[in-house]
Formats: C-alpha cells, sequence, structure tokens
C-alpha cells in the first residue's frame, strides 16, 4: 500500500496519489450486477430519447405540462450518462485504483449528475405547481401557467441546479487530503472526500448537508403541501365522476414522485444503520431506477401521452401501406 501513501503536490496543499475505491466489495458477482446497470441503463436511454422526440414531434404537447416533462427526460437522460457509464468503466475495465486528479475529474462529472438530479427533483416539484393550479383554479390556469412563465421556472432552476454543485466542486479542490485514500462508496462522492481533509472543511460540510436540503426537504415539503390543497378542492366537487377525472390528472405524477423520493430519501435516511454493502446497493439502485422509470410511467398512465403514441403509430403505418 505504499503507492497510496499520501504525498504533498505542492507547498500548499496534500493529496494522495491514488484513492482506492472499494465498490460493493465482498459481495460474489457483482460483474453480473453492473451488467444489470448497462440494461437499465440502456433502457433510460432509448425511453427518455423516445418521451423526448414525441413532445417535440406533437404540437398538441407542446403545452407548459409537456416542458417540464421533456426537462424530466432531459434531466433523466443526462444524469444517467454522467454516473451510470463512469460507475461501470470503474469497475469493468479499471481498477479500484484512481488518481487524484481522475477522482476530482469524476467528482466534477458526478456534479453534473448531482445537478440533473436536482432538476429531477425541481421538476417533480414544477409538475406539482402544474396540477396544484390545474385543479385547484381551472378557470384561470392558461392565464397562470403559460409555456413563457414555465420555460422562465426552468431556467432559473437550470441556473440554481449548476451553480449549487459548481461551488461544491470548487470548494473541494481546496482541500488537502491526508486521513485516507480509501473510498467506501462506487464513485468519488464528495461526502466522503471532504471528510478526509485535515484542513477546515466547514464550507464543504455546509455545502453537503444544504444540498439534501434543497432536493430533498423543500421539493417534498412543496409537493406535499400542494396535493394537501389539491385533496381539499377535490372534495368540494359534488360529482364524483368529476372528481375521480380531475384525481386521474395527478396519478402519473404521484406515481414519479413516489418511484424518485422513497428510494432516496429510503438511502439518506438509512444510510448509516445499514451495511457497508447494502447502501451502496441501494444509493446505486436509488440514482439509477427512477430514471428508467419515468418514461414507462408516463408512457402508460398518461392519457393525452398515450394518444399522441397512438397518431403518430397510425401515421407511420398510413406511409407504410401508401408505400
Amino acid at each position: 500500500m505504499s503507492l497510496l501513501n499520501s504525498t504533498f503536490l505542492n507547498t500548499s496543499l496534500m493529496r494522495p496519489d491514488f484513492f482506492f475505491i472499494t465498490g460493493l466489495a465482498g459481495i460474489p458477482h457483482t460483474k453480473y450486477y453492473y451488467i444489470f446497470l448497462s440494461l437499465i441503463y440502456a433502457v433510460t436511454v432509448l425511453g427518455n430519447t423516445f418521451v423526448m422526440f414525441m413532445i417535440y414531434s406533437d404540437h398538441c404537447l407542446h403545452s407548459p405540462k409537456y416542458i417540464a416533462v421533456f426537462t424530466l427526460a432531459v434531466s433523466d437522460l443526462c444524469g444517467s450518462t454522467a454516473l451510470v457509464p463512469q460507475m461501470i468503466d470503474t469497475f469493468l475495465v479499471k481498477s479500484h485504483l484512481i488518481s487524484f486528479q481522475a477522482c476530482l475529474t469524476s467528482i466534477f462529472y458526478l456534479g453534473f449528475y448531482l445537478g440533473f438530479l436536482a432538476m429531477q427533483s425541481f421538476t417533480l416539484t414544477v409538475l406539482s405547481y402544474d396540477r396544484l393550479v390545474a385543479i385547484c383554479l381551472p378557470l384561470r390556469y392558461n392565464e397562470i401557467v403559460t409555456n413563457k412563465s414555465m420555460l422562465v421556472i426552468i431556467v432559473i432552476l437550470w441556473i440554481i441546479a449548476a451553480l449549487a454543485f459548481l461551488i461544491a466542486v470548487i470548494f473541494l479542490s481546496k482541500l488537502s487530503l491526508c486521513k485516507s485514500n480509501v473510498l467506501n462508496s462506487y464513485f468519488c462522492d464528495h461526502g466522503l472526500i471532504y471528510r478526509l481533509a485535515c484542513n477546515d472543511y466547514t464550507p464543504s460540510s455546509v455545502i453537503h448537508w444544504t444540498h439534501p436540503v434543497m432536493i430533498l426537504c423543500v421539493p417534498v415539503l412543496f409537493i406535499t403541501v400542494s396535493y394537501i390543497c389539491i385533496g381539499r378542492a377535490l372534495l368540494k366537487i359534488a360529482a364524483t365522476s368529476e372528481r375521480v377525472k380531475a384525481l386521474k390528472t395527478c396519478t402519473s405524477h404521484l406515481i414519479l414522485v413516489s418511484v424518485f423520493y422513497f428510494p432516496i430519501c429510503f438511502a439518506v435516511l438509512l444510510g448509516s444503520t445499514i451495511h457497508q454493502n447494502a447502501r451502496i446497493l441501494n444509493m446505486s439502485l436509488a440514482s439509477t431506477l427512477p430514471s428508467m422509470m419515468n418514461p414507462i410511467i408516463y408512457s402508460l398512465k398518461t392519457e393525452d401521452f398515450r394518444e399522441s403514441i397512438k397518431k403518430f403509430y397510425r401515421r407511420n403505418k398510413r406511409d407504410i401501406t401508401k408505400k
């Protein structure tokens, strides 16, 4: 292990030559798991690309709601692309040893992933806002939720997500790391790296604990309050059929919220109480499965999207018949 001993890279910062990423050490047949992740990634790419194509090609879907759904598909696709290939490359192609510079680059890519993860959460929050206005203020929906206002909200959220994780990477690059060079994770994790610092890492610590509040707590609180208001509005609808019809418009969003937040919250809350390998496995699944499930859920559970798929199929069938 002498190769892994910490060395001075310059007069002010101390860095290890290499990190050792343990990954799923001790779990048998892990290569099969990474093949499974590869399949998840393939389905994620195909599914989200299909959703983006359908929204782009069908003018009936050029609405505020589907601007948010398009953003969610972009976040799912780009987030998985930033994370899964890097993870598979580390464990199936390369050694578990990774140089400091490569690790810093990996953290930069991870910053992209965390930025896209934040956008997934923010977009689900925006979709709850869309449903809130549609059900609680139906007569003013077209006035309040427009394509322009939705685009402005999405752009602002992209800027917030990008700045938050760019700042995290910048602070991390200023730390001297001398406590250890072993990372109990499947990638160079910001939370694990800053704890190895032998100088003051307070800014990184604050950022690390601020991110879950920004990504999880605030969105979940907003979504919960939104659905409380939606529930109260639905109770005021006299006709049961109209109440059920309004509730159906929320079904796909509620499933997306459950698929996205439950695994991540479970991984965060129980992360320190379960075995290291179980934690890593849980986090890797929580990071990849929602991105695969989202396009499948929207394709199956959203009526206007299903109609768009049927129109696209009939149109292509007619074109083939004419030929």
